[in-house]
């Protein structure tokens, strides 16, 4: 125990959610990193060679804030969502409801190993880009600031989509239906300044967009959103998965039940 927070139980279901990870390394890391490298040989040449470069930065490099949030946003919610549903599944959860650990302490556990590996996942695409294109991150520190606080965004809503889950296929649902579509037009593979009237003003109703456009400006030095804007949204999305998350608990819902 240390200052009223249960340090040993956050630590022993952080340790057990990275330790299944290990299990299934060749689904966690290495399927997203060869998807990767897939994407950069269709569109960096296909596109990239009608498109040399976008707001004066090459293209194959423009894309890789695109590329490394796609992978980062489906995979912290797989893994957030998977962590929580399967106690639901085989029943543990109540275990877990009982033990000496809060909401919060759980929800701890669950949601940083779940963004552990999503950063470490980035990392690595952030890694294997640097074998296809020239990369300079301009802002190394706001890189690694978005990083996290996308991933830990989206392990959290993860983990709200694993409670509200109720079979294997509609952990999928979100991810497939809502999110990969939203970062494909949220600005992935180009820029919204690209798009005419009225479609670029429809884009700004798009969450996304203010994630890629902060991500990349830590790159470039430029987005299509001011970064204010961009920290904002993303705060404030966080901010309300936080507020669902305490409500379920409160409740009950989907847990209890």
């Amino acid at each position: 125990m240390s200052a009223g927070i249960n340090t040993h139980g956050v630590w022993a279901i952080y340790r057990f959610e990275m330790a299944r990870s290990l299990r299934t390394i060749w689904q966690s890391v290495a399927t997203p990193v060869i998807t990767t490298s897939l994407y950069f040989v269709v569109f960096g040449g296909a596109i990239g060679s009608r498109i040399s470069t976008v707001g004066g930065v090459g293209y194959g490099s423009f894309i890789v804030p695109g590329l490394i949030m796609l992978s980062l946003l489906t995979q912290s919610i797989s893994n957030a969502s998977i962590g929580i549903y399967f106690p639901k599944f085989t029943g543990t959860v109540f275990e877990l409801l009982s033990a000496p650990v809060t909401a919060m302490e759980m929800v701890a556990g669950f949601v940083g190993a779940a963004a552990t590996k999503s950063i470490v996942l980035g990392l690595l695409i952030l890694a294997t880009s640097a074998l296809f294109v020239p990369l300079h991150v301009e802002h190394p520190l706001a890189m690694i600031a978005f990083l996290v606080l996308t991933s830990v965004t989206f392990s959290l809503f993860g983990f709200i989509i694993g409670i509200w889950a109720n079979g294997f296929e509609q952990l999928s649902v979100v991810p497939a239906l809502l999110v990969t579509p939203l970062t494909f037009l949220g600005g992935a593979f180009y820029s919204i300044d690209m798009l005419p009237q009225p479609w670029r003003t429809i884009s700004l109703f798009n969450p996304v967009v203010y994630l890629i456009s902060g991500f990349r400006w830590s790159f470039f030095d430029k987005g299509d959103v001011s970064i204010g804007l961009s920290l904002g949204v993303t705060a404030g999305f966080m901010v309300a998965c936080l507020l669902a998350i305490t409500a379920i608990f409160r409740s009950g819902w989907r847990l209890k039940n």
